[in-house]
């Protein structure tokens, strides 16, 4: 004991804080939503990564993902339902940070005011990728092209679109718009005219009095 404390102990490093942990190792490959499967829930790691090949370390509580042999990204593991996300905000490309502040609900009541189809082509791209903050730039655009055409045309354009698919595009609406306008502006030009005529002038409003 007297030789173990005088001349070994002073060499020896102190233990660990955390207790060693045993660990499995996967591969996985980036996808396109700069995210990884890991017993299928989802992580995130830098972008620029995306297509590429990663080594995963998992343990209890904890995902790391590497690549060459580099720490690229860590992760609290995550559990029970299958399907989750865990998204790392810098991880994102900077045109999808600018959205962080809007989430689903918002565009769908920004999309309601302007008419329910509108309503249900927004809500056909927000679910249309697995991660919902990748559809935030069509929405924006979509609901901007209101700006510019009014939302009654672009209200008509959407009925359009949903006509022929229940899953439409902010690029085959804008397309409608773009090639479509004058015949929907007459459209519902003459739709407007023809309410007008055949309804009650005075409104409902008079005769509630």
């Amino acid at each position: 004991m007297e030789l173990f404390l005088e001349d070994e102990k002073p060499l020896l490093s102190p233990l660990p804080a955390t207790c060693f942990e045993l660990s499995d190792w996967k591969t996985a490959t980036v996808q396109f939503n700069y995210h990884i499967s890991v017993d299928k829930m989802l992580y995130s790691v830098p972008y620029e990564y995306i297509k590429k090949k990663v080594d995963v370390k998992i343990i209890d509580n904890t995902i790391e993902i590497f690549y060459n042999h580099n720490r690229i990204a860590s992760h609290r593991r995550l559990k029970g339902r299958p399907g989750q996300y865990s998204t790392v905000t810098a991880h994102m490309p900077e045109d999808h940070q600018k959205y962080l502040e809007w989430n689903g609900d918002r565009f769908r009541k920004w999309a309601e005011q302007i008419g329910i189809n509108t309503y249900h082509a927004v809500n056909a791209i927000l679910t249309s990728k697995r991660v919902e903050q990748q559809t935030y730039r069509s929405c924006m655009g979509l609901l901007k092209l209101a700006e510019k055409y009014s939302d009654t045309l672009l209200e008509a354009a959407c009925k359009k679109a949903l006509s022929y698919t229940s899953s439409p595009s902010y690029k085959s609406i804008k397309n409608i718009l773009v090639t479509s306008s004058k015949k929907l502006r007459s459209e519902t030009d003459r739709i407007e005219s023809t309410h007008k005529a055949h309804g009650i002038t005075r409104g409902a409003d008079y005769y509630r009095r």
